[in-house]
């Protein structure tokens, strides 16, 4: 409860207005389609017993009022079987789903048909280990809110997370864009001539 009240203060402290605005945190969302999409999902969730803490679907900014606004929205008491938890929103939603300890929160991370990225805070490091191992997940971040690392290191989600065989910087999406080319040669010494051989160099 303690952490939900406080995400619910930073929420309710984000500006959202004309995005070009030096003072904006956050502007519109990119289509009517997504903002309708997103107001949909948190009403299903809603009516499926979910808590609104804040909510933004009836956000108008003055003077943009055909914008495609959506306020900051906190959803408390989620279920793994609500819209908001399975489908991936896209907007400015966040969903707090209750577990009882740290094996119920890995189990529920490791059900999810997604793995792109997540993180644990902790002060343990027996269970930063234990997450870090155990977590289907591609990215993990370790007190890190966001765990995505420098573009010198591959990065990517697992399961339905990744699109195609690949994932993005470092070492792989180099290789996305390399054709490679092997040569095998052989050159004898100069000082032994011979004439042509056509075995397999074993030597």
């Amino acid at each position: 409860d303690l952490l939900v009240k406080k995400v619910e203060e930073r929420a309710l402290d984000i500006k959202v207005k004309n995005g070009t605005e030096a003072d904006a945190d956050m502007g519109p969302v990119i289509s009517v389609e997504s903002r309708d999409f997103i107001v949909k999902t948190v009403t299903e969730a809603q009516q499926a017993g979910a808590v609104m803490v804040v909510d933004g679907r009836d956000l108008v900014v003055p003077g943009h009022e055909e914008g495609f606004w959506v306020g900051p929205t906190v959803i408390d008491h989620v279920t793994a079987e609500m819209s908001a938890y399975t489908e991936e929103i896209f907007g400015p939603v966040l969903v707090v789903v209750r577990v009882e300890d740290l094996d119920a929160g890995i189990k529920l991370i490791n059900a999810n048909p997604y793995g792109n990225g997540t993180a644990i805070f902790t002060s343990s490091g027996a269970a930063a280990r234990k997450f870090q191992r155990s977590v289907t997940v591609g990215m993990v971040g370790i007190n890190v809110p966001l765990p995505v690392p420098v573009a010198n290191h591959t990065i990517g989600g697992w399961k339905a997370g990744l699109f195609g065989d690949k994932h993005i910087y470092g070492p792989e999406g180099v290789s996305f864009y390399t054709r490679g080319k092997v040569i095998t040669s052989r050159w004898p010494e100069a000082t032994h001539a011979s004439g042509a051989s056509y075995n397999f160099p074993s030597n």
